[in-house]
């Protein structure tokens, strides 16, 4: 049986979330430390670090700004425009990019900023989602990494010794209480929170036959190369509230897109809009720890006294963990035919990673599905037996 945060529905088999001694979850912890935090303190610390860095004058841009180009990233270049800084905002492609996913792209760039955007070579993506699947249950392996890789590749290239990030993923959803309130992103938040999940890349080439040079853009830069530049990287959240329905809001006032109904395994329309293949990812995790997207916005909408948890959790049994026949409207053989998958194979993965303690099953042990071919799980809630 799941157990479940007395605040919000974070659940007890999500890796590295702390509970206090009355069930409230790390993320719920975090979120009402922020009424004492001094944030017009904060904002006086971010501002000071950025005149240092402008006064060295070493680069054409003030900051790299990561855009992925949702709601997200395109609060963050707002933001950055507002303090008057020169971004170059710098994309790493997504595996199987959606047609909203480049409008909004195009949208950011229409915002006043240079961009640059890095494409890997997409026959080694295929292969590496393949391998991040089957392996750790991660369709969007090579797209994590890439994420956090790329960014600094590109400051190292150019010059650039800031990069902003957007929001510390262990305060807002839940980590250990050093990784929450850290203000920093570099090799070691990478290495333990950016979504290796035990997959490393200087294994790749030796066991699946990857060139170490197929491999750059997913290996993070040397200490000596980041120590010349003198690379930092920042998390915005940390020094601005973070709240990602305020995102969508701005980000939506300037020309952001929206999907125009609640996304396969989500509860809102607005996020997670760039790749295919997040809907296979999503499900992994409901297959793994017996939750998904839709818990994540539900608890932080909870957290926030948006809705109720009665209500929340009607939301939860509506939309979560549904297995993935589509995403964003393409069907989930069309995405899987993009790495050379069957859904027979897929299938076979997802047996291998469902963590069936998780999940009810009928007498003969065998996993229960409803007619959509979904898992049932054990429990949605602690009351329930």
């Amino acid at each position: 049986m799941i157990s479940y945060c007395t605040i919000c529905f974070l659940p007890s088999t999500k890796p590295d979330l702390y509970f206090d001694k009355s069930g409230v979850c790390a993320a719920c912890i975090a979120y009402m430390g922020r009424k004492e935090i001094d944030w017009k303190s904060r904002e006086i610390e971010f501002k000071q670090i950025i005149t240092r860095i402008k006064s060295k004058g070493s680069s054409m841009w003030d900051c790299i700004v990561p855009v992925s180009g949702g709601k997200d990233s395109t609060a963050q270049v707002l933001k950055i425009l507002e303090l008057g800084l020169k971004p170059l905002c710098v994309n790493s492609t997504t595996c199987d990019l959606s047609e909203i996913g480049r409008k909004n792209i195009e949208n950011i760039k229409q915002l006043g900023v240079d961009y640059v955007e890095f494409s890997p070579n997409p026959r080694v993506r295929a292969k590496l989602n393949k391998i991040g699947l089957d392996q750790v249950g991660d369709i969007s392996w090579p797209e994590h990494v890439g994420i956090f890789t790329i960014p600094v590749r590109v400051a190292v290239q150019f010059g650039v010794s800031l990069i902003i990030w957007g929001e510390n993923s262990q305060n807002e959803y839940g980590g250990p209480a050093s990784a929450s309130q850290n203000n920093v992103l570099n090799r070691r938040w990478l290495e333990e929170y950016g979504g290796l999940l035990g997959l490393r890349v200087s294994d790749l080439a030796d066991t699946y036959g990857i060139s170490e040079a197929d491999l750059v853009p997913y290996t993070y830069p040397s200490n000596d190369e980041l120590t010349t530049v003198g690379v930092t990287g920042l998390f915005l959240g940390y020094y601005f509230p973070w709240d990602g329905f305020t995102n969508y809001f701005l980000a939506q006032a300037h020309g952001f897109t929206t999907y125009g109904q609640v996304i396969e395994g989500s509860v809102v329309d607005y996020e997670n809009l760039d790749n295919h293949q997040t809907g296979i990812h999503d499900y992994f995790k409901f297959l793994k720890y017996g939750f998904g997207r839709a818990t994540d916005l539900v608890s932080v909408a909870i957290r926030r006294g948006r809705i109720t948890r009665p209500q929340g959790l009607k939301l939860i049994k509506l939309h979560d963990g549904k297995y993935p026949w589509t995403y964003l409207g393409k069907p989930l053989a069309e995405i899987l035919n993009r790495i050379d998958l069957t859904i027979k194979e897929f299938d076979e993965i997802c047996e291998r990673f469902t963590n069936k303690e998780l999940f009810l099953k009928n007498n003969d042990g065998k996993l229960i599905r409803d007619s959509t071919n979904s898992l049932i799980k054990v429990n949605y809630e602690n009351s329930e037996r």
